[in-house]
């Protein structure tokens, strides 16, 4: 392995990342949040519903500060809440409000029905799944999931992507 397989595999990598959320932004996937307010709601909803916000920064493509703004603006539209931390005064737990969960359930399914619509056009299942794997290689090479048990999570996933976005 060297850097003329490397560089080429990382831009095509980037490359159908760029493109792919292009067409998800042009088909309005996200509306009416950006798809940066709808990752915030989204790993919210993963961390089941709240969460403190020095834990969201890693999961996101945004600094403390911006994050900080964000928070406030979809707050003030009631889709979020800010909490004091129990028993830490200094820590701030950024929570869903119902209309939040709703608002990311109902934009998650939407965005599922476009993701599914844009890979199962170009990529079979097993690709899919073969996919995944590498991406999760790539986050991390130490504990990526093996063939088998990513496999059958991939499957599982797959029939309830709906329910979770």
């Amino acid at each position: 392995m060297s850097a003329r397989t490397a560089a080429p595999a990382w831009e095509a990598l980037f490359r159908a990342q760029v493109h792919l959320m292009r067409h998800f932004e042009e088909a309005k996937d996200f509306a009416p949040l950006t798809s940066r307010e709808y990752d915030v709601l989204f790993t919210l909803a993963r961390c089941g519903g709240a969460a403190r916000m020095r834990d969201l920064v890693p999961h996101l493509l945004m600094s403390q500060p911006s994050l900080s703004r964000m928070v406030d603006r979809l707050a003030s539209d009631g889709v979020l809440e800010r909490r004091i931390a129990d028993g830490d005064g200094r820590g701030v737990i950024v929570a869903l409000t119902d209309r939040g969960a709703e608002l990311q359930r109902r934009v998650g399914r939407r965005h599922v029905r476009s993701i599914s619509s844009r890979l199962d056009a170009v990529l079979t299942e097993d690709e899919q799944v073969e996919l995944r794997r590498l991406c999760a290689k790539l986050q991390d090479p130490e504990t990526g999931p093996d063939d088998a048990r990513h496999a059958g999570e991939t499957r599982r996933a797959g029939s309830q992507k709906e329910e979770e976005r």
